[in-house]
């Protein structure tokens, strides 16, 4: 039995096609497991056919709001790096919001946005911070909902952006993306030890 996937104890144990749907997203990759499956089930499927992007695409969905704003900070890191005076303002903002999710740092991913520079990614993940809880953002903006799955969407694309970094090393990274969404659906930090060795084996 395929090991992967099991304990993701901050997963809804819901089925998968409806916390699709409700996220307004249908995955590439044609599923035969029937529609009550648990994501648990859906991701054993995925990973046997190899299809990573929807593999990636699912975890964005299933994943608190708070998790998958931290998946995202963390590929961004992959090639930002350590925290530093240079960090995209997004990032740091979308962080501290990780670590104190009130309306006060939710308001600033807002602003961090209007600071960035046009090529600056990291604002995928303060956008998913605003839409966190499914509304256009705090205060006056909480009367407004999101567009369904935008907060998903922002996660999984600062995840495919990280990955498109990583040519030389594109399955591998692809892979540990996912586990490493797997250890924050767990409960655990994201922070694999097996992010270590791949550095390692492509120095």
């Amino acid at each position: 039995m395929n090991e992967r996937f099991k304990d993701m104890v901050k997963v809804p144990k819901e089925p998968g096609a409806k916390l699709l749907s409700l996220s307004n997203t249908r995955l590439e990759t044609p599923i035969t497991a029937p529609v009550a499956a648990l994501p648990e089930e859906i991701l054993v499927e995925l990973d046997e056919k190899g299809a990573m992007f929807d593999m990636l695409r699912l975890m964005s969905i299933i994943l608190p709001p708070r998790e998958r704003v931290w998946w995202a900070c963390l590929a961004a890191r992959d090639y930002v790096g350590p925290k530093s005076d240079k960090d995209p303002k997004p990032l740091v903002a979308s962080e501290d919001w990780v670590f104190k999710p009130t309306d006060e740092n939710r308001e600033r991913a807002r602003l961090s946005m209007d600071d960035a520079y046009i090529d600056d990614d990291t604002v995928n993940i303060a956008m998913s911070v605003l839409y966190s809880d499914g509304t256009l953002g705090p205060a006056d903006l909480s009367e407004f909902p999101a567009p369904a799955g935008a907060a998903q969407t922002c996660a999984f694309v600062m995840n495919i952006v990280a990955l498109d970094k990583k040519p030389d090393i594109f399955e591998e990274y692809g892979q540990m993306l996912i586990d490493r969404a797997v250890d924050i659906a767990r409960g655990g930090s994201g922070r694999l030890e097996s992010e270590g060795k791949m550095k390692e084996a492509t120095k």
